[in-house]
């Protein structure tokens, strides 16, 4: 049963809908992983990054949001269950209990840089298929980038070099 019907034709929608769906648990996923580790941080940097860590949450969310109401409005149905994000999530998440500081940077730099290169390849998917959700894709990935920059700065100098 369709509720919506989408305004893009059925090939296009092929392309799009997984791209948006994908994009969801990923930001879901990535908003979790922020509050764990915003939650059991510890170290000199606690405070600064523990503020830090709810920024990232805060995008996530705000734009897990955006991109599940692009999926309805085009028909698509968006799936943002917990078994779902538990089932599908794919980027490095947190180990159990406390995390250094220095861990909690690195997993964050690690998490964001994944889900950067996955929303590269689904901009590169929806160029043709959908412009709008191109568009929109672009502006996560441009927003998590300096996420992913402001927390690669915390780690300077590198501990390997």
């Amino acid at each position: 049963m369709t509720v919506v019907k989408s305004t893009l034709p059925e090939e296009a929608l092929r392309v799009t809908g997984p791209a948006l769906q994908d994009t969801l648990v990923d930001l879901l996923g990535l908003s979790l992983v922020g509050k764990q580790a915003h939650w059991n941080i510890v170290g000199p940097r606690f405070r600064s990054i523990h503020l830090q860590l709810d920024e990232v949450v805060d995008t996530a969310r705000a734009y897990a949001d955006t991109v599940a109401e692009r999926a309805a409005a085009l028909g698509v149905t968006p799936d943002g269950r917990p078994e779902t994000i538990a089932a599908t999530f794919a980027l490095p998440g947190t180990k159990d209990g406390w995390l250094r500081d220095t861990e909690v940077v690195r997993l964050l730099v690690e998490s964001l840089e994944a889900a950067i290169g996955r929303l590269r390849a689904r901009i590169d998917a929806t160029e043709k298929a959908d412009p709008v959700t191109q568009d929109l894709l672009i502006g996560i990935t441009a927003d998590l980038e300096k996420q992913r920059w402001m927390f690669e700065a915390e780690n300077w100098p590198r501990e390997d070099g």
